[in-house]
């Protein structure tokens, strides 16, 4: 039987910088839930978004995930974290 795939998450500029500002709880579910995209890129709940070739979204309370999946490569790139009302400006 062959092992389970691990997919690889690679965090963008802006969530690298949005972590240093989020208060510990939010950021202890958030790392399980960036576990969680390393094992399956596309959980229950998980959204892709309308007009965007390649991107998704996760909630996390209030706030949004938005992610890309380089299905060849085995990589998930989190594009931005950012609360409900934010994530989806500019993209």
């Amino acid at each position: 039987m062959s092992e389970p795939q691990h997919w690889e998450v690679v965090l963008a500029h802006q969530p690298e910088r949005m972590l240093r500002r989020l208060p510990r709880g939010l950021l202890q579910r958030l790392d399980c839930l960036l576990s969680e995209l390393a094992e399956n890129p596309r959980p229950a709940g998980v959204k892709k978004l309308v007009g965007h070739l390649n991107l998704y979204r996760v909630r996390l309370g209030d706030w949004r995930v938005i992610y890309a999946i380089e299905d060849e490569q085995l990589v998930v790139l989190v594009i931005r974290i950012a609360p409900r009302g934010e994530a989806y400006r500019g993209l």
